[in-house]
């Protein structure tokens, strides 16, 4: 039963996703005055099963911008998003969860939809986004939650899980790494840049934030890369260039070599506190490839692993399979 909730809801993701931006469109105003009448400006109406709720709120004076669905008072589920997307990247996989969790998928500040403040005006490093992201889950009135970790959200979800490991009811993991094992040539122009701080060493790594290399992440290592939609890339690089964005990305290039300096520490919290995880990996991903997944079944006693035929971003291309595991995982886990 299990399995053929979570297929149907999946296949369904697109519908109630274009039924919700009808909906919205249509029913605005009658939907806000009735807000305002019937509840305080501070509580927000639930969606109905599997529609998505698009939402900003503001977090140390940044906007943040958020998807939310399902009930919040039953288990939350923290999507935490990678480079260089956004919240987009779950835009499938929310409504499946949300049957049964309540569901946050936040954009970090300079994503998405959520504000770019300038470089000068805003600290664009991990430590900050994770300050950022603790903030919002207590500002969302959320006490624990599991959460999803991909790419840069690895870091950003393990940086808060170390500031308060009890909070974390579990991880779900999908080509996010803490293991140097998972650093292999791809990061060697960006360790070069790690080690002089240089002009030309960040200049060199600019041409992956051109829409050539957007869509390298999308489709390398995907055995069918026809089932990688390209509104995705696309999406991805009008936001990249947009007038200074590029710069808070090789500024966070630069800042992820602190995450690097983290992983013992994280890998000791992993042994003590023993969080349940599941890993579903890309094994084609050539940013963060197997060699990264397999040291989480040394630190981790209760994981569920799963490799899959894809690449960095698997989640497109097995989505319905990966929204079965994490459904049956969390209702085995903390549902």
């Amino acid at each position: 039963m299990t399995t053929k909730r979570a297929s149907k809801s999946f296949k369904d993701s697109l519908r109630l996703t274009a039924a919700a931006i009808i909906i919205a469109a249509a029913g605005a105003h009658a939907i806000a005055g009735e807000a305002r009448s019937q509840a305080p400006a501070t509580v927000e109406a639930v969606a109905p099963t599997g529609v998505v709720a698009h939402r900003t709120i503001e977090i140390d004076g940044v906007e943040v911008f958020y998807r939310e669905a399902g009930d919040p008072s039953r288990p939350t589920v923290l999507l935490l998003h990678g480079f260089p997307t956004s919240s987009q990247m779950f835009r499938n996989l929310i409504p499946a969860l949300s049957e049964r969790y309540h569901v946050l998928a936040p954009d970090y500040p300079g994503y998405g939809a959520s504000e770019m403040p300038a470089r000068a005006d805003f600290d664009y490093t991990f430590a900050n986004y994770a300050d950022i992201i603790e903030q919002f889950v207590d500002a969302k009135g959320v006490k624990t939650f599991s959460v999803y970790l991909m790419d840069y959200g690895a870091p950003i979800g393990y940086r808060v899980f170390a500031g308060n490991p009890e909070r974390v009811d579990a991880f779900i993991i999908q080509n996010g790494n803490a293991y140097e094992e998972g650093l292999r040539e791809f990061w060697d122009p960006i360790r070069a840049y790690w080690e002089s701080g240089g002009d030309s060493e960040r200049d060199a790594l600019r041409g992956f934030l051109e829409l050539e290399g957007t869509k390298w992440q999308y489709v390398h290592g995907q055995p069918d890369p026809a089932l990688i939609s390209p509104d995705t890339w696309h999406t991805d690089q009008y936001l990249l260039d947009r007038p200074g964005n590029k710069e808070i990305q090789l500024d966070l290039f630069f800042d992820y070599r602190t995450n690097v300096d983290e992983y013992a520490g994280w890998q000791r919290l992993f042994r003590k506190h023993q969080p349940p995880a599941l890993v579903v990996w890309g094994k084609n991903d050539h940013i963060f490839p197997e060699a990264g997944a397999h040291p989480y079944t040394r630190d981790l006693d209760d994981v569920e692993f799963h490799l899959l035929d894809g690449g960095h971003f698997v989640l497109e291309s097995h989505g319905e399979m990966i929204a079965e595991e994490i459904l049956d995982f969390l209702d085995r886990e903390v549902g």
